[in-house]
């Protein structure tokens, strides 16, 4: 990427690791130039998982100032991030309390708790999203009935990217795209349900309304323009939740049809598979399946569901390294392609492997429970946990056809999960629908289309989706060995 052309920052932050990454146009097409790339990892502090934000901050700033040495001219800095997550502020612009992981049991038990206060229906019927322990609203509820103190002096919430755009900027907002995970918003009018809030005797106060992706929140403030070289570069910011990007980046030629013929699943720590519509669906057959209406760019809805994703894959090769037997990615690949086919099935959505102390010593519990045997060899462990996930989209998107009334055609695989190509083979095996894997870095690039869009160097979704298929190569999957996953998909559902 040529040194004088003006550039983008993608600030791109995942629940394992950050990245800063720029992206310019040379010759036409979309060029990303890592920058700097660094660990997050969850801090267990007193019993609870917390995030180290400030650990963050540093490592963005460090790859904000090697961006600023390296181009002459940045034309706009944006971030995202995962969702449910958030941050408080009190009235001194300082963090109320510490800011506790997705994945902390303190959420244990609080979906039924919130049933009791408000029916699931009316929450379903208010919100649109999938009951997941996970979800803000839980969290802010385990907060209040567990007398958290930072909640009685918030004077602010934000979710995490909301966070870094104010540390940028000194000015507090909420993107609309990662609001739409808190269970707390309206997905109709993208407004505040502050009736929901209240009926929870949650400080409604606190929440600003939201903004909308492509919103120029203000130039970078001086303190953090100083320390970068950054100074009077503008903030704008893209869709802060890492699926909304993703799936801007999507390769496909149509936006938010009616009759979708494609879905998309955002492949990482978490798979998140879905259609972008143009408005939501909130029925009795969209609750009963437990899928979410998020909010998607331009208005759009990401109708999804939330699955497991690569985290057991990922965990059990953590597993590996405390028993000094790890092996490289691409050699666990190689052994579960080799690993006997649906030996042992695994449901990547089970609760007991969201967050074990051993992955593999969950998996033996989980065999032990389901009334099968648990694998010997690695090569099966590290095969089931891909199967499990190819046989969860393959139930998954037989809902998602019964949701839109319409045959699904293509499945498109963004993010690192596109590199896996055993997983992509078996999707495509399991779902019986063409694969099209690519690109990988979807989150960055939907950061940084958005960032173009609101600076006005595109003009639609169209045309950004048109220069991610001129800027990246995509594989594409047919479906091969099909036979046997009816099957597989029969006993799997049993568990």
């Amino acid at each position: 990427m040529e040194s004088a052309s003006p550039v983008h920052l993608a600030v791109d932050l995942g629940a394992s690791g950050g990245r800063v990454i720029a992206g310019g146009l040379v010759g036409g097409k979309l060029h990303l130039e890592p920058i700097h790339r660094f660990d997050n990892e969850v801090v267990r502090v007193q019993g609870s998982l917390q995030w180290d934000l400030l650990g963050l901050w540093r490592e963005i700033l460090r790859g904000l100032r090697e961006a600023a040495n390296r181009y002459p001219q940045v034309a706009s800095v944006g971030v995202d991030t995962w969702g449910v997550d958030y941050v408080l502020l009190d009235d001194h612009d300082q963090v109320a309390g510490p800011v506790r992981c997705y994945r902390d049991a303190r959420t244990r038990g609080m979906v039924e708790r919130a049933f009791e206060i408000v029916p699931r229906k009316e929450i379903f019927a208010a919100t649109g999203l999938q009951f997941m322990e996970i979800n803000s609203l839980y969290q802010l509820l385990a907060a209040q009935l567990q007398g958290d103190p930072s909640l009685g002096i918030a004077d602010g919430f934000l979710m995490i990217g909301d966070f870094f755009h104010w540390l940028l900027t000194g000015q507090r907002s909420i993107e609309v795209t990662n609001a739409s995970t808190t269970q707390l918003l309206d997905p109709r009018d993208k407004q505040w349900r502050t009736d929901l809030m209240e009926r929870f005797g949650l400080p409604s106060g606190i929440f600003t309304p939201p903004i909308e992706p492509g919103t120029t929140l203000g130039p970078i403030q001086p303190s953090v323009g100083s320390s970068t070289g950054l100074g009077g570069v503008p903030v704008v910011v893209p869709a802060t939740h890492d699926t909304a990007s993703a799936v801007l980046a999507v390769p496909a030629e149509d936006f938010a049809p009616a009759r979708p013929s494609w879905c998309y699943i955002s492949s990482g720590t978490w798979s998140l598979m879905g259609c972008e519509l143009p408005e939501p669906k909130i029925n009795d057959r969209c609750s009963e399946l437990n899928f979410t209406n998020e909010g998607g760019v331009e208005g759009s809805t990401r109708l999804l569901k939330n699955i497991g994703g690569l985290w057991i894959f990922q965990q059990i090769r953590k597993a590996m390294e405390r028993r000094s037997a790890a092996h490289q990615w691409d050699e666990m690949v190689e052994m579960a392609r080799r690993a006997t086919p649906f030996e042992f099935l695994v449901n990547p959505d089970d609760p007991s492997l969201v967050a074990p102390d051993d992955m593999i010593d969950a998996l033996n519990q989980y065999a032990a429970r389901t009334g099968q045997h648990p694998p010997k060899e690695s090569g099966a462990l590290y095969r089931a946990a891909l199967e499990g996930l190819a046989l969860r989209y393959r139930i998954c998107l037989e809902m998602l056809e019964s949701l839109v009334n319409h045959r699904i055609d293509a499945i498109h695989i963004v993010g690192g999960g596109s590199l896996n190509g055993l997983l992509c083979q078996m999707t495509a095996d399991a779902c019986d629908r063409v694969v099209i894997a690519g690109p990988v870095e979807a989150t960055a690039i939907g950061n940084l289309l958005m960032q173009m869009l609101g600076t006005g160097r595109l003009k639609s979704v169209q045309e950004a989706r048109a220069l991610v298929r001129a800027s990246f190569e995509t594989t594409r999957y047919q479906p091969q060995q099909t036979s046997g996953w009816s099957e597989a998909a029969e006993k799997f559902t049993s568990l």
